[in-house]
């Protein structure tokens, strides 16, 4: 069978679509599951302090990153009052929470909306203005923003607790598409 530009950007299509589609049927399961381990230090072993800080984003404006510089989300199935962590299982390998573990140090952010849940499985998570936050491990660098929009669902979070949106306005809008929409052709092509 001849390959065609037309099937093979087809064939790339529906196997980048199955792919979204498993990632975001893992990040809405409420059920109890284990998250990842908190951080610890390699100097004494011991849990590793958190930082929170503001970043300045290109597209998304003011965002908050963790010590690394690692963008951190927000999950709109989660809930901010009371706080409560809906990312679990599978979800939370794929979006590892931030945990906390001790004293938290802020940059630039208010530190009265700096708070904790409590997990599922025990475990505390970083909140910021009631939400939850996470790191996206498809991240692999400071700076990362490959998170943005996944699923319609998750957002970088900004340093009072909102989503950010392209244009930095820190209001819903439309969300960056978790895969990109193929550009329309010309008939006979």
């Amino acid at each position: 069978m001849l390959s065609t530009p037309r099937t093979r950007r087809a064939a790339v299509l529906a196997a980048s679509g199955a792919a979204v589609a498993a990632l975001v049927a893992g990040c809405g399961s409420s059920g109890s599951g284990t998250s990842s381990a908190p951080s610890t230090s390699a100097a004494t072993g011991a849990p590793a302090a958190a930082t929170l800080k503001t970043a300045d984003d290109p597209k998304l404006g003011p965002i908050v990153t963790d010590s690394a510089g690692f963008t951190l989300y927000r999950f709109d199935q989660d809930e901010s009052s009371p706080s409560e962590s809906y990312c679990n299982g599978a979800c939370a390998t794929v979006w590892p929470p931030e945990h906390a573990n001790g004293n938290v140090t802020v940059k630039g952010i208010d530190s009265k909306l700096v708070g904790t849940v409590t997990r599922s499985d025990g475990s505390k998570q970083l909140t910021l203005n009631g939400w939850p936050v996470y790191r996206y491990s498809p991240d692999t660098k400071p700076g990362d923003t490959k998170g943005q929009g996944v699923g319609g669902t998750w957002f970088a979070v900004t340093p009072t607790g909102g989503k950010a949106m392209a244009g930095g306005s820190g209001t819903p809008g439309s969300p960056t598409p978790a895969t990109p929409t193929p550009a329309p052709t010309a008939p006979g092509y």
